[in-house]
Parts: C-alpha cells; structure tokens; sequence
C-alpha cells in the first residue's frame, strides 16, 4: 500500500509530480551515476515528455536534476540560468522507445570524455522506475544506493562479490541478476544496499578478476 507521502509527493518546485519531480528523480540518477554534472546531456523525450515537457516543465525538473539542485530549492524553476552559469550543454529531443511508460525520458550525459546512457520512467506520485542503465535492463525505483556490476558469467563470481560487500558490513537490501550473453560468459548484477559504499570498497570490487566494470549510484532520496 502506498503511503500517503507517496501519494502526494513530497514538497516540489512545479505544477505535476510526474512531470516535475518524478522527472527529476530521473535525472537525479544520472547526475549520482555520474557523480557530479555533466559538460553535455541530451534528454531523449518519449510520449506525454515529448508533448508536455514545455507546458508542465518538466525540461527544468529534468535540468535541476542533473544539476544536482534539491527538488525544494527554488532554483529549479530557473535551472536553465543555474545549467548556463554551470556551462552545462543541454539539448532536448523526441524519441520513441517503443512499448513503455509514456512519461519516458532517455538521458545521455558525457562527463570527461565519459559516455553513461539512463532511461527512466516516471509512474506516478514523484515514484521513477529505472528501466536501464548502459542499455543493462534493470528495474530500479532509485531509493537505495546501487551496486551495478558486469561480471564474467563462471561459478562463484557472484558469490565473490558478494563477500566483499559483507566483510565492509554492508548489508544487500535486494538483488537482480541477468546473464547478458552465454556465448560471452557475461552477466550483470543490480544490487540494492542498505547503506552506502565508500570509494574503497568499489575500487576492490572493480579490480577482482570477475568484474568487467562496476559502477555505483547513490540514492536519490533527499530526505
């Protein structure tokens, strides 16, 4: 049952939680998967975004976000002079991502020559759905702090990351796993923490023999 919190949303700059702070939310999750703001994002508008993302603002929620801005500052309703003074470049434009929720937006960042990819729905009452990171399907609605790991596909390489993760006490709150390709031997793994990792800790993970890449996304709750 949702709470009465989720129902309403909590408080937030903008005439729509769907279109504003679960826009957002969005983008606040790739501006933590970055670890900071962008020199250039391109937001990919799909459905109702596409229509509606001038009228209902949702192009300075998705702004605000990926610049960091928290979703009761009142700088939001000016993100774009905040994005300008930053020296952020921004552009928007109309996709079709096929078959998902119509308040879709795809958000491309570039960070220090660093590419990442995010698509993410925002379903109602400021609640996201993360559908993919790195074009890695997923289901992540952004509230803990994620561990993303691309792992060779062999026995106990799960099992090792995990171990990892338990000698630094952190706890795994849940877990999704998807093997990306058995000709390859890969597989990748979502795991939701209870509490957040230090840098040392993503360090050792990204340098076991069984890891391709990992990243780490902080969670986008401010409260």
């Amino acid at each position: 049952m949702l709470s009465i919190l989720e129902i309403i949303g909590p408080t937030m700059i903008g005439p729509s939680s769907s279109h504003t702070l679960g826009a957002m939310r969005i983008s606040r999750f790739s501006y933590n998967l970055i670890n900071g703001i962008p020199s250039r994002v391109t937001f990919y508008l799909h459905g109702s975004f596409q229509d509606t993302y001038i009228g209902h603002g949702t192009w300075l929620a998705l702004l605000a976000g990926v610049c960091g801005l928290r979703t009761d500052d009142p700088k939001v309703a000016k993100a774009d002079e905040v994005a300008e003074e930053l020296g952020l470049e921004y552009e928007y434009r109309p996709i079709d991502l096929g078959d998902v929720h119509p308040n879709t937006v795809k958000i491309s960042t570039e960070k220090n020559g660093i590419h990442h990819e995010v698509i993410g729905s925002s379903i109602g009452g400021g609640r996201i759905r993360i559908n993919s990171v790195d074009s890695v399907e997923c289901d992540l609605d952004g509230e803990y702090p994620t561990l993303i790991v691309e792992n060779q596909d062999v026995p106990g390489a799960l099992e090792s990351i995990i171990s990892v993760l338990s000698f630094y006490g952190v706890n795994i709150a849940k877990m999704q796993l998807k093997r990306e390709s058995v000709y390859l031997r890969k597989a990748s793994a979502m795991i939701e923490l209870d509490s957040s990792i230090s840098q040392e800790i993503l360090e050792r993970i990204r340098k076991m023999d069984v890891v391709n890449s990992a990243l780490y996304v902080n969670s986008i709750m401010e409260e």
